[in-house]
């Protein structure tokens, strides 16, 4: 009689179509601008081989122990496709294996033919606050990325009383498969599928276009903070640092203003994975912490009130986005870019910023996007 693995995880997965439509997609994209990056310019990559060896580590699903979090500066509108281009393609037609990013929602899932690319592509619609009354911290998708960095099987308690909030209700405390970012609309969950557990998301923590002369790196937004405070384990994070996709793509560029412009020397750093329980285990333990004082069990991505405004958890976002910069940092230094002025790390440096879609900041005279 043969023994069952207890261990084994049933890898159940999105349909063949889907799997064909996702690999086609993003394997072909990534061919193409493998092809711009090799073909018309001089590409520099730092780390590479460390970093396809933790790509190889995580082939076989079942054997992996984390998720991975890739975090890197922002620097054009072009910085997602383009840097990925350095990965060799037998990496770019295994979705399994490739990143999870999170696109604006008003312009990559605007329309119904768009929305499908994106998210065949490995796309998470993501609203902006600036253009959207559905977006913020605590929008669905970014618990939709904290779960597909986590372990399977995910707890789903029965919802409490509803809060007193406007944000849209969390949609995967019923174990459902589907969800929703605005109350109307309807995706499939990409983490109902074993076959992406502890699966690898990347974020942009600036949340916005930043060209500066030096490479300043601008302070991070705190999604990036829930998804290593709240993932269960905690994420790999592998910190990186781009460069040349500004001149690509220069705010200030000419019409067709959607074409690539080229030569130019394109830099994509690798760091040293960071330990995440030496980096951020003290921060985690506090969290859970705080989580047990809750009094009742929560859904992974699912927060109470004082889970999202409360002051020690406020503390810890603003802690964590700090380490996770000085990582970026750390990358940046190591390639021999001047060291940053004090204070750019921190978000109230940034405040007297006007509220416009593009404009030169006042805090470095870069130029910022916020609009593509």
């Amino acid at each position: 009689m043969s023994k069952s693995n207890p261990n084994k995880l049933s890898l159940q997965q999105p349909s063949l179509a889907w799997r064909i439509t996702s690999s086609l997609s993003m394997g072909l994209t990534s061919a193409l601008f493998r092809g711009f990056l090799y073909g018309f310019n001089s590409v520099e990559t730092v780390g590479l081989d460390r970093f396809l060896d933790v790509l190889d580590k995580r082939k076989d699903v079942e054997k992996r122990q984390r998720g991975l979090l890739t975090v890197s500066n922002h620097i054009s509108v072009l910085d997602d496709p383009i840097m990925w281009g350095v990965l060799p393609l037998r990496y770019a037609f295994n979705p399994s294996n490739h990143r999870w990013g999170l696109g604006a929602h008003d312009i990559c899932f605007k329309n119904k033919f768009l929305g499908s690319f994106f998210y065949s592509g490995q796309v998470l619609p993501t609203h902006r606050s600036k253009y959207s009354p559905h977006g913020g911290l605590f929008q669905p998708t970014i618990s939709q990325a904290i779960r597909l960095l986590s372990s399977q099987p995910f707890v789903s308690p029965a919802p409490a009383a509803p809060e007193d909030s406007h944000d849209v209700p969390d949609p995967f405390t019923s174990g459902g498969m589907t969800y929703t970012t605005t109350g109307t609309d309807r995706y499939e969950a990409p983490s109902r599928y074993a076959r992406n557990r502890l699966s690898w998301v990347h974020v942009f923590p600036e949340a916005c276009v930043h060209q500066h002369p030096r490479m300043h790196v601008r302070y991070f937004k705190w999604g990036v903070s829930r998804m290593i405070l709240e993932s269960e384990p905690a994420p790999d994070v592998v910190p990186m640092f781009i460069d040349g996709t500004q001149h690509a793509m220069a705010e200030g560029r000419p019409p067709p203003r959607f074409l690539p412009r080229f030569p130019v020397r394109f830099r994509v750093a690798f760091g040293d994975p960071v330990d995440a329980d030496a980096a951020f285990g003290d921060l985690r333990a506090r969290w859970r912490d705080l989580v047990r004082r809750q009094g009742r069990v929560l859904a992974v991505g699912e927060l109470t009130d004082e889970l999202k405004y409360g002051d020690e958890a406020v503390r810890l976002r603003i802690e964590v986005a700090r380490r996770v910069r000085d990582e970026v940092i750390k990358v940046r230094r190591s390639l021999g870019y001047p060291e940053e002025e004090p204070g750019l790390e921190l978000a109230e440096t940034w405040a007297r910023e006007p509220r416009k879609d593009r404009f030169k900041s006042s805090v470095d005279d870069g130029l910022v996007n916020k609009k593509d």
